[in-house]
């Protein structure tokens, strides 16, 4: 990793946006995320004691997705209609693979779920990640293809291979990137993993031409 990069990309971000997330331009972006409403409902959807409902946990993914800013209106849809045409044994599949991730085997969970979401041709990785990253946003994260793909390019990582079909390798490594990456700059900037890939991505953005 380059840090010389990462600590280029703090002292930017700060110059563009003094307070960082506390900046008044940051804050009115950061408002059509709504993250603390959907951490909420993430957090009341996917507690252990809710998992005893299948039908009723299908409906909270589904609707996870839906009202995520983080995943594209093109996949929306396309999910809403996966899970409802699911057979009861598939959609309990997706269900047990989501109760093993956050509360499991999480390497297990992730792979019920991706079978699933394979069968039914929708296993993009925003729909398998955006649950997890919601229940737990200070560990877990959303993965973008195309934020993912530049972070690796942009800051030199080395020995981390995007991949389109989603992994839980990739995932458990790119997470460990990420986690440690926040480390080695103002705490400010990561009030969640998300925020944290926002600030990369938006400094990527602003300054594509230095970077």
């Amino acid at each position: 990793m380059n840090i010389y990069k990462l600590k280029e990309a703090e002292t930017i971000f700060f110059m563009r946006y003094p307070g960082g997330f506390e900046n008044p331009e940051m804050i009115e972006i950061g408002k059509k995320h709504k993250m603390d409403k959907m951490i909420q409902s993430a957090h009341a959807f996917f507690a252990v004691e809710q998992f005893e409902d299948v039908e009723q946990i299908a409906e909270h993914i589904s609707k996870i997705v839906n009202q995520s800013s983080m995943v594209s209106l093109f996949e929306k849809p396309k999910f809403r209609d996966a899970v409802k045409a699911m057979l009861f044994e598939d959609k309990e599949m997706l269900v047990i693979g989501l109760r093993e991730f956050l509360h499991g085997d999480e390497e297990k969970g992730f792979n019920l779920y991706l079978k699933v979401l394979l069968k039914y041709k929708v296993a993009k990785w925003p729909l398998i990640t955006v649950c997890p990253c919601y229940y737990r946003p200070m560990v877990d994260l959303l993965i973008k293809p195309t934020t993912v793909k530049n972070i690796l390019s942009n800051f030199e990582i080395e020995g981390l291979i995007y991949h389109s079909t989603p992994s839980y390798d990739f995932y458990k490594s790119y997470r460990e990137l990420i986690n440690s990456m926040k480390l080695k700059v103002d705490p400010s900037l990561a009030p969640n993993n998300a925020a944290f890939s926002g600030f990369l991505m938006t400094v990527m953005e602003d300054h594509s031409n230095t970077y």
